[in-house]
C-alpha cells in the first residue's frame, strides 16, 4: 500500500508549496513524514478518514513554529491553526471545513483523541508522537520505517525541533509546549530510535 502519495487536489498541492516556502527542510520532512505515519497507522487500524483534510493538516500543523507565523501570545498550535484556516479559505474550503482543519491542528498537542471521536486528529497525534519522540514506532514495519526515512531524512530534526519548542515555552509559559518540557519529553525526543545509527 502506498503511504507516500498525497491526495490529488489543489489544496494538497498548495499546502506542500506553503511548507516548502516557509518551513526549513527539517520541518518540511517532518510534515511529510507525519502524513505517511498517519496513513500507515490508518491502514493498520482500519481508521476511515478524510485524506485531503489529513494531508493538509499534517503539512501545516507546525507552521506556528516558523518565523513568519510565530505568535508572541498564542501557543504555536493555535497560531498555526489560524494560519491554516486562512489558507483553507483561499483554497475555497467552506467555514465548516476550515474549522475542522484548525481543530485537527490544535488537538494534535492536546490529550489523546480516540479515533472514533475524531479520526483525523487521532491520526495526526499518533503520527506526530511517532516522529517526534518515537512513541509506538516499533508497531510499524521496519520496511516502512526505512523507506520513510530514505524519502524524508530527519536532517537534524530532534535538535531543531527542541530548540523551537523550548523557545515557545520560555516566551509562553502557559502553553502546551511548556507543559511537555516538564514531563521528560525532551529526553524522549533526543532518544528517539529513529535517530539512532543503523
Amino acid at each position: 500500500m502506498d503511504f507516500f502519495t498525497p491526495p490529488d487536489s489543489r489544496a494538497a498541492s498548495a499546502a506542500l508549496e506553503v511548507v516548502q516556502e516557509h518551513g526549513e527542510p527539517w520541518l518540511l520532512n517532518h510534515s511529510l513524514r507525519a502524513y505517511s505515519w498517519a496513513c500507515a497507522h490508518a491502514a493498520r487500524e482500519d481508521v476511515a478518514h478524510d485524506g485531503e483534510l489529513l494531508y493538509v493538516a499534517a503539512l501545516l500543523h507546525d507552521l506556528g513554529l516558523t518565523a513568519p507565523f510565530d505568535s508572541h501570545t498564542l501557543p504555536f498550535e493555535e497560531a498555526g491553526a489560524h494560519v491554516a484556516r486562512v489558507f483553507a479559505a483561499g483554497a475555497g474550503w467552506g467555514p465548516a471545513r476550515r474549522d475542522r482543519l484548525a481543530e485537527v491542528i490544535v488537538l494534535h498537542t492536546r490529550d489523546d483523541v480516540p479515533a472514533d471521536d475524531d479520526p483525523e486528529a487521532h491520526l495526526l497525534q499518533v503520527a506526530v508522537n511517532a516522529d517526534v519522540s518515537g512513541h509506538g514506532v516499533d508497531l510499524f514495519p521496519a520496511e516502512f520505517r526505512g523507506e520513510l526515512l530514505d524519502r524524508y531524512p530527519r536532517l537534524g530534526f530532534a535538535e531543531a525541533f527542541l530548540a523551537r519548542v523550548r523557545d515557545q515555552a520560555e516566551r509562553k509559559p502557559g502553553c502546551a509546549a511548556a507543559e511537555l518540557l516538564t514531563t521528560g519529553w525532551a529526553d524522549r525526543v533526543t532518544g528517539n530510535p529513529l535517530d539512532l545509527p543503523g
